[in-house]
């Protein structure tokens, strides 16, 4: 049954050396979505679809939610493992996203690994089309996911933010250092 009310969320902006990202949070401060300013409508899209109607309030998201993504792109690649997330989605698609999270930073795995990890190694495509419906992006890190060969496939936030991102967690012979401030 679809709530009445309409889920009232924070929305944070934050600067990044990848672009401005957008922090949203509920009252008790769990991640409900990340994603960049340049992709708004679709994180807009994902969230309505998990939630139905949302209300976005701008503020801060808690200081130790900034502090963790900050943080991350400082270098503390394990910053934002610690975050509470919060989804909806199906239960399929939230295995998926657990799953996400338990790859460390500077590893990629594949989208058949992936559905191995859940215990469905013939759902690659399936896996896929969740991977690529993550309202988190970054903190669950769909990032991490390439192609069976290696090669770098899809991301929401563009190939060049997937390509930084990796290389900032050392993937793919990255340096994996970067200079960012949290305003």
């Amino acid at each position: 049954m679809k709530k009445t009310q309409p889920e009232a969320f924070t929305l944070d902006r934050i600067a990044t050396p990848v672009g401005q990202v957008l922090l949203v949070t509920d009252a008790e401060g769990a991640v409900r979505a990340f994603d960049f300013s340049d992709y708004e409508a679709r994180m807009m899209r994902l969230l309505n679809r998990h939630y139905g109607p949302v209300t976005l309030t701008e503020g801060r998201a808690p200081e130790r939610v900034r502090a963790a993504v900050a943080a991350y792109f400082t270098g503390d690649l394990t910053a934002l493992d610690g975050l509470e997330v919060k989804t909806g989605g199906t239960d399929f698609q939230r295995s998926v996203w657990a799953a996400l999270r338990t790859i460390p930073a500077g590893e990629t795995w594949s989208y058949g690994r992936l559905a191995q990890a859940i215990g469905k190694p013939a759902a690659v495509r399936a896996v896929g089309l969740a991977n690529g419906a993550n309202p988190i992006g970054v903190i669950v890190p769909c990032h991490r996911v390439v192609g069976a060969n290696g090669t770098l496939t899809g991301y929401a936030g563009g190939l060049e933010r997937k390509r930084w991102l990796l290389a900032h967690e050392g993937s793919q012979g990255g340096t994996g250092q970067a200079v960012f401030a949290l305003d």
